[in-house]
């Protein structure tokens, strides 16, 4: 009786956002991770005697097969996961990038601020998908390519949203007493600083995880992505576009996986927003 009334108590008390946010992105998370567990090999075989089989009309194709005859679903497992490797290093790299930036921009002010922010201004300035099609028109594509070029275009986020926290903190009077008693200023960012911002740093990379999925389908889909052997959402998605009437399973379930996981970040990043607001009531 218990154990039945602590989890319907959790089930009461916990938000919707976050419920909803750790089964559309949990569950795909486990499906990508145990892909090879799963499935195996079977997202490149190739059974041209099955091509385009419909969906749920065989157990060995529960999504049906696209037109060279692969699983479809073992296709979204294995391309989640270069989906999920965008996704995450470049927003890694990108906090990385912009977090040290914003720090210093903050906190030492002065010509370090005016260099970093002008250089801010001058790239926000430019359009993404120019800024895409210059760069992998003179370096190429390909998947570092890629994740290069998501943390280029994205540290600018961190630096502004770092530096304005830290221009909040620095005056406070915890700061000043650090001074006062000679910690040195490495230590007072490292240890009274960026603790004290990490809870917005943290919300904004769970939203531009499912920002960068996004954006990793859309630049594969128009061929700017990586490549086309590997599989891929925006891949499998250029290549059902020419099947959408006859075979719409084939574009219509990675798109259903696309949706659910980033329906599921921005859910997770919602609730975050929320939990981590230091004026919500406890």
């Amino acid at each position: 009786m218990a154990s039945s009334s602590a989890k319907s108590s959790f089930f009461r008390h916990t938000p919707l956002e976050l419920l909803f946010g750790i089964l559309f992105t949990g569950g795909m998370v486990l499906l990508v991770v145990f892909s090879d567990v799963i499935f195996g090999n079977k997202a490149d075989m190739m059974d041209l005697r099955a091509r385009l089989l419909p969906p749920f009309v065989s157990l060995n194709h529960i999504f049906g097969t696209d037109p060279l005859g692969r699983d479809v679903l073992a296709r979204i497992a294995a391309g989640g996961k270069i989906s999920l490797i965008v996704g995450v290093l470049s927003v890694a790299g990108a906090t990385a990038v912009g977090t040290i930036a914003g720090l210093i921009a903050g906190y030492f002010r002065g010509v370090a601020d005016m260099i970093l922010m002008r250089i801010a201004d001058v790239q926000l300035a430019m359009p993404f998908m120019l800024m895409a099609l210059t760069f992998i028109a003179i370096v190429g594509p390909g998947l570092p390519i890629l994740i290069s070029l998501m943390i280029i275009a994205q540290w600018v986020q961190y630096a502004r949203l770092v530096r304005g926290l830290v221009l909040s903190l620095r005056d406070r009077e915890f700061i000043q007493s650090a001074r006062a008693i000679g910690v040195g200023r490495m230590r007072i960012i490292l240890v009274h600083i960026l603790p004290n911002i990490i809870g917005p740093i943290i919300v904004l990379m769970t939203l531009n995880v499912a920002n960068n999925i996004l954006l990793e389908s859309s630049l594969t889909f128009v061929g700017l992505g990586v490549d086309a052997s590997i599989p891929s959402w925006g891949g499998m998605l250029a290549d059902g576009r020419t099947y959408v009437q006859s075979a719409w399973w084939v574009s219509v379930f990675p798109g259903f996986a696309i949706m659910f996981t980033v329906l599921g970040l921005n859910l997770l990043g919602d609730w975050l927003r929320d939990y981590l607001d230091p004026t919500r009531e406890k």
